[in-house]
């Protein structure tokens, strides 16, 4: 606190306690001195050392300027690589230069490593991106469907060239051979096709608005008795089931379900030949320029449709033969003809009749019927 205050003593300051009281007979008790005036002296320490400056920018400049144009370290020759080492069985003899020539190791020769062709390394489905996709290849060479083909694919039951290809999307040239397992063909022969004699109020594929699709007829208690085929029936016939070809739901008659893939193409494919036969129930009069443009010369949709073949069945019902299936093509040929159809029932798809087979029951396809 400073010099002034370096061993002095301080008397307490006496204060008189609430609960004490003093007679006036004894003297006042002492009063404690004032406190003495405190003084404080501030003393002034010497700054430390400064610190060393750092270079200045100029500086830096410089120093980064001496570091690029400093030269490059002389290069260094690689060291040799080690030699194999090979035991001495002569030492303490005087060795000739011959023999000390003999005795190096040979230089280490350094080959191109092999590059193998790029046909080896390569995978098919590489080849070439314009090619046809092997999927696709099987299917318009008849072998299966695209789906079976796919399934085949990836069970390793497809050789292209005599390889194995069980990678989906591989591309194949349209002059490579193609082999199938006979295990793809014993799992085609499996493959089941139903026929059915929809009733009207059916939808021929997926349900919509509202209306019940056609499969669920396919049931055994729908079958038909008197179905000529020897085929057992197992639950699993009725698994992957499509529709190959449409019938409106106003509309009865022959529909195909099938797991055949090639059954499917052949049915309802773009460039599909078989012939489908109609009979329709028609309200008013047709005549003979309304029959030939029947025949040939209407449009749907702007597209000039294929020829058919369309007579009297009797005064009331036409016989419509074609050879494509348009939405609702048969109703709305008759609909530009001024024709109104009350009925229409499809008998037959390609050679297969629908005969007797009554509404709303189904039959397996016999082995020797073809479309």
């Amino acid at each position: 606190m400073g010099e002034r205050l370096m061993g002095r003593k301080f008397d307490p300051i006496l204060r008189p306690s609430p609960t004490v009281r003093y007679d006036s007979k004894l003297p006042p008790p002492a009063i404690a001195r004032p406190m003495a005036r405190i003084t404080l002296k501030i003393t002034k320490f010497p700054a430390p050392a400064a610190a060393p400056k750092s270079p200045t920018s100029r500086a830096k400049r410089a120093q980064l300027q001496n570091k690029r144009h400093k030269p490059p370290p002389p290069a260094v020759a690689a060291a040799p690589a080690p030699a194999e080492y090979r035991p001495r069985t002569d030492r303490g003899k005087p060795r000739s230069k011959q023999a000390a020539v003999a005795a190096s190791p040979a230089p280490i020769e350094l080959r191109p490593r092999a590059v193998p062709p790029p046909s080896a390394t390569r995978s098919p489905r590489h080849e070439n991106p314009d090619d046809p996709r092997l999927s696709k290849r099987m299917s318009e060479l008849g072998l299966c469907s695209r789906r079976e083909a796919d399934e085949w694919i990836e069970n390793g039951w497809v050789k292209v060239d005599g390889k194995v290809i069980d990678v989906l999307g591989a591309r194949v040239s349209p002059l490579a051979r193609i082999e199938v397992a006979k295990a793809a063909a014993q799992h085609q022969s499996e493959l089941v096709t139903i026929l059915l004699n929809k009733p009207v109020g059916y939808v021929s594929g997926q349900a919509e608005d509202g209306h019940t699709p056609a499969s669920v007829l396919l049931k055994p208690e729908n079958r038909w008795a008197d179905d000529p085929s020897a085929t057992k029936f197992k639950p699993g016939h009725l698994r992957g089931l499509a529709p190959a070809g449409r019938l409106d739901i106003d509309s009865t008659g022959l529909i195909v379900f099938t797991q055949d893939g090639r059954v499917a193409k052949r049915l309802v494919g773009s460039h599909s030949e078989v012939e489908k036969e109609y009979l329709v129930r028609v309200e008013g009069k047709l005549d003979d320029a309304g029959m030939k443009l029947l025949q040939h010369g209407l449009e749907l949709d702007g597209v000039k449709l294929r020829p058919a073949r369309v007579s009297w069945q009797n005064e009331h019902q036409l016989r419509f033969l074609l050879r494509e299936g348009r939405k609702r093509q048969i109703r709305r040929m008759c609909e530009l003809v001024g024709l109104v159809v009350t009925g229409l029932k499809r008998v037959r798809s390609g050679s297969v009749s629908l005969g007797q087979l009554p509404v709303g029951q189904w039959r397996y396809l016999r082995r020797d019927e073809k479309f």
